[in-house]
């Protein structure tokens, strides 16, 4: 799976989020940067390149939906990040986010019984 630009990822959440849409739908879900149409097109079009996109054809235009789902796609990013960022242990991940006061002692708990669980 071919990592994406900051861009294309935005485009894949409002693909999965839209399911079928054509290049038109998409632009018009951008709130803030929204890109030219012709742009964000080329983005679409890369992400079909990348393999991430098909399309149904309807005459001269397309209508797009995803073919790499979400889940998938997390599971690569979360695997890549934890390899690049925390030396592949969940320890440090774990730990940077607890140093960095994103995650409560009573969260970390509901972790240990998800975990304690699946024993």
């Amino acid at each position: 799976m071919q990592k994406l630009t900051n861009k294309e990822e935005e485009v894949m959440h409002i693909l999965w989020k839209l399911k079928r849409a054509f290049v038109k739908d998409v632009l018009a879900e951008f709130k803030e940067d929204k890109p030219h149409y012709n742009t964000l097109s080329t983005i679409i079009r890369n992400l079909e390149e990348k393999g991430y996109v098909s399309y149904n054809a309807y005459g001269n235009t397309h209508q797009y939906h995803p073919i790499v789902d979400i889940e998938e796609y997390r599971k690569t990013f979360m695997k890549t990040a934890i390899q690049n960022y925390f030396g592949n242990s969940y320890k440090n991940l774990v730990s940077f986010f607890a140093e960095e006061e994103k995650i409560s002692a009573d969260e970390l708990r509901e972790i240990l019984n998800i975990i304690e669980k699946k024993k």
